[in-house]
């Protein structure tokens, strides 16, 4: 019996807060259809105390640019409020899309923390 193709993870973003930081972990894939979810998270992502926001890709399996969209309002409208927004970078799929569209050097990539 041949295998059957596995489905891709649901979309998911989990939001975590550590001491200094806002961690919103992206799982599954981000396009047309999941990128309104992931936009009322941002927008509802308040850090307490001045702790960094920081958008997790590492397990994002997938991102069109309806969902590159959400990401770069999002940094543009954090910067604005005086935010210090960072991202952690995704697998080598999800970080070919900020290299194609030169937006490496817009944004800025952090490493994951020593704990993960």
């Amino acid at each position: 019996m041949p295998d059957r193709p596995s489905l891709p993870e649901p979309f998911r973003c989990d939001v975590v807060q550590a001491d200094d930081e806002l961690r919103i972990v992206l799982t599954g894939e981000l396009d047309l259809a999941t990128s309104p979810a992931l936009d009322r998270v941002l927008q509802d992502a308040e850090p307490s105390g001045g702790a960094r926001v920081a958008v997790d890709l590492r397990r994002l399996t997938f991102m069109d640019s309806t969902g590159l969209r959400v990401l770069m309002r999002w940094d543009a409208a954090a910067r604005s409020a005086g935010l210090d927004p960072v991202f952690i970078a995704g697998p080598p799929a999800i970080q070919r899309i900020f290299a194609t569209t030169r937006l490496l050097d817009r944004v800025t990539f952090v490493e994951p923390p020593a704990d993960d």
